[in-house]
């Protein structure tokens, strides 16, 4: 993949950020990173991992530091579904996102982006109602992994 900054304005608003200066692993998560970077100095509250999620030498909260394959767009995701079934597709799609309908079409429109784990949980959705083969979401781009 190609080579790619991490910067303060890539890390999202209400991310979970890591204090734990001991931590072995703070080099490549993004947790630490993301509080390492962060220039809201004038904020006082919110996610964070604790320090008891270090233990025997792991932390169950570790994200690897690397960039990933995010999609969106969903013009030709029902493609290979039956006609009959495709207000049936579009519903559990759009379910594995919420309730509403707001974040479907973000994800639809680019606003959001989805990641590789997503995009496997979408095609096994639609691997009900027929086909995945040659079914691809509208865009792809390499960020950066923010689970």
């Amino acid at each position: 993949m190609e080579e790619k900054e991490l910067k303060a304005k890539d890390i999202p608003w209400g991310y979970t950020r890591c204090f734990n200066d001991a931590c072995k692993r703070k080099d490549t998560c993004m947790h630490y990173l993301a509080n390492v970077l962060s220039n809201q100095k004038d904020r006082f509250v919110g996610l964070s991992v604790y320090p008891t999620a270090w233990q025997q030498d792991e932390c169950p909260c570790y994200c690897e530091k690397k960039l990933v394959r995010k999609a969106w767009g969903f013009s030709h995701l029902y493609d290979n579904v039956p006609k009959y079934h495709k207000a049936e597709a579009r519903c559990r799609v759009r379910s594995y996102f919420s309730a509403g309908m707001g974040p479907y079409y973000r994800v639809h429109h680019g606003e959001n982006k989805i990641t590789p784990k997503q995009q496997d949980d979408i095609m096994q959705i639609l691997a009900k109602f027929g086909s995945t083969e040659g079914i691809k979401f509208d865009h792809y781009e390499t960020d950066w992994n923010f689970e």
